[in-house]
């Protein structure tokens, strides 16, 4: 339990600090966007290797294609809610969705893995994913929708939380929930994950970045693919 726990710190610390950084400080414009294009890189070795890999061993194609669609597709219709009511400044909670969204099936899957020794490129990546969407985030909601310091802090704060929560309850049922749902919900992240990145992440690193932030993702692959090898 206390390795569930320290891995749920790992993800969420992340998104205090990130958080407390956008809010205090404007970093320069090419650092936000390596950040975030290297932390898309590690997210797409993660998906590949330590969600999506898995979930189709255990239960097919058929099942863990449909999961990570319908995970997708969670996520793309409610950012598209929230764009729709808050038009172009829609970024920073769009970020914090993201997060909740493939966070907590990632989180769930997180502790799951610890059971058997894993976790370790998952956690790098999660961790890495998730510094600049706080930053980026907690930014976006103080210049665009005006929140206090505290409040938006508060609100990435609370997600922090429940990331440990969730991390510790996955590790306390896994040995009670069946193989086939654990790979139901780590293919689910896996699709959550992917639309976050392709909705949102990498095009804000690229609009940030331009071509060279290719490079800094292909990068951030590279290293976690190497730490799960």
């Amino acid at each position: 339990m206390l390795t569930a726990t320290l891995y749920g710190v790992g993800t969420a610390l992340p998104l205090v600090i990130g958080a407390f950084i956008g809010l205090r400080w404007q970093l320069p414009t090419p650092v936000l966007a390596a950040m975030m294009a290297f932390g898309a890189g590690t997210m797409i070795a993660a998906v590949s290797s330590e969600l999506f890999q898995p979930a189709f061993d255990e239960v097919g194609g058929l099942v863990a294609g449909g999961a990570l669609l319908v995970g997708a597709g969670v996520y793309v219709g409610a950012d598209r809610l929230i764009e729709q009511r808050l038009g172009p400044a829609s970024l920073g909670w769009a970020l914090m969705l993201g997060t909740v969204l493939d966070g907590v099936p990632e989180n769930i899957a997180l502790g799951v893995s610890l059971q058997e020794a894993g976790g370790l490129v998952l956690l790098v990546a999660v961790a890495v994913g998730n510094t600049p969407e706080a930053i980026s985030g907690a930014a976006q909601m103080r210049d665009q929708h005006r929140l206090s310091h505290l409040r938006a802090w508060s609100l990435w704060a609370a997600t922090a939380v429940l990331l440990v929560l969730v991390t510790v309850g996955g590790y306390a049922v896994s040995d009670t929930v069946s193989a086939s749902a654990i790979a139901t919900v780590q293919a689910l992240a896996g699709g959550a994950t992917i639309a976050v990145l392709a909705v949102a992440l990498m095009p804000e690193a690229y609009r940030q970045g331009g071509w060279w932030t290719g490079l800094a993702t292909a990068l951030g692959f590279v290293v976690a693919f190497a730490l799960g090898g």
